[in-house]
């Protein structure tokens, strides 16, 4: 007999998303087009960002705001081991160096303190991450970063729906950067974009990810032949009106998806109350919640994982301390234990399954096999 399946995520694409597509493929624009540019100010709009960049992934333009704000060989970024290997990996593509400071040991994010500790003469940058959905210390980083003359960006892969503080994403970063990828708050399969305040970064990082070329296919497109000039050395990095056109119908029903998801989170939190050994995250502002991790005993959280998968129930681990990757590990050198509180977590974080639509006789389901497992 198969057990029974919980899956760790599903999408909600539907008939608007196809809608909106048989719109975009009636135009003559499947790439960098029109759809992208509306796609562009709807999102700058609910974020209320004067810019907002569509890009092909957050990996890339997380690179390419680096590059865009002049970070390169010999400076070093100061970021979260917790994230996934695109935030330090982004600094390594322009020739930087990764400095890990340790995390909050109750939410996983970036300290600020620790932060403080690690700025040096060749710091350029900090980049903090939204983890699981919840906003980092944004003001006192930004007071750091003001402090000390150095760029602030946000990666904020796990949702642009987070408020902490009074402020979204974007508004008090330099930029911040978002990914639409399949398992993201808000999918087209791959896609990110890019907010920012500045007007100048905003162009460079439009002419980035065009190839370093002055002029798009849009502006080329309906009149008289016109030339373009490379200007700098950029990328491909757009995004297309193909993922713009599965964006955008989803914008409309954002927040009502995040609502759902912190619905299904009070509901793991009351029914994983009473099972021993499990811990949650403390909650800060208001998050996303894209992803539901929770804290397990480090000698039992391969046999809960194994348990969960055996028992056909969807489940990652994140994040494993980037620091303890044998690359990182061999090119850098650092021991585990230099960023202890991001590796206790990496050590015993399992995330379980995390949807607007699951039902409640899953999240029982899952809570059950999770307690057996930690008997």
């Amino acid at each position: 007999m198969q057990p029974r399946r919980v899956e760790f995520y599903k999408h909600d694409l539907g008939e608007a998303e196809l809608e909106s597509l048989r719109e975009t493929l009636a135009t003559p624009f499947l790439t960098l087009g029109p759809r992208v540019a509306v796609f562009e100010r709807a999102l700058a709009a609910e974020l209320g960002a004067p810019h907002v960049v569509g890009v092909s992934s957050c990996t890339l333009g997380l690179q390419m705001t680096l590059t865009a704000l002049g970070v390169g060989a010999g400076d070093e970024v100061v970021t979260t081991p917790m994230t996934f290997l695109s935030t330090p990996n982004a600094a390594l593509y322009v020739g930087a160096t990764p400095v890990f400071a340790d995390v909050e040991p109750t939410t996983g994010l970036i300290d600020p303190d620790d932060v403080a500790r690690k700025l040096t003469e060749r710091t350029r940058a900090i980049v903090a991450v939204h983890l699981y959905g919840q906003m980092a210390d944004m003001r006192a980083l930004r007071a750091l970063a003001d402090r000390h003359g150095v760029a602030l960006v946000e990666d904020s892969a796990h949702g642009f729906e987070c408020e902490r503080d009074g402020a979204r994403p974007g508004a008090l970063g330099d930029a911040a950067v978002f990914s639409f990828y399949a398992t993201k708050t808000m999918t087209s399969g791959d896609g990110g974009a890019v907010a920012t305040r500045d007007a100048e970064l905003a162009a460079r990082l439009r002419r980035l990810r065009n190839h370093g070329v002055n002029k798009d296919a849009v502006s080329r497109y309906g009149g008289t032949f016109s030339h373009f000039d490379m200007v700098e050395l950029g990328v491909k990095g757009a995004m297309t009106d193909v993922e713009a056109a599965l964006l955008l119908p989803q914008l409309s029903r954002a927040h009502a998806r995040r609502d759902a998801r912190h619905a299904l989170a009070d509901r793991y939190v009351a029914a994983l109350g009473d099972v021993p050994g499990v811990e949650t995250m403390a909650r800060v502002g208001t998050s996303t919640h894209h992803l539901f991790p929770v804290q397990v005993p480090a000698e039992r959280r391969e046999d809960a994982l194994l348990s969960l998968s055996s028992a056909g129930i969807g489940c990652a681990v994140n994040y494993r301390a980037v620091h303890t990757h044998t690359y990182y590990r061999e090119r850098f050198g650092l021991p585990d234990d230099a960023l202890p509180r991001a590796l206790d977590l990496g050590r015993r974080t399992i995330s379980l399954p995390m949807w607007p639509g699951l039902p409640d006789s899953d999240v029982e389901h899952v809570v059950a096999t999770l307690k057996q497992a930690l008997l």
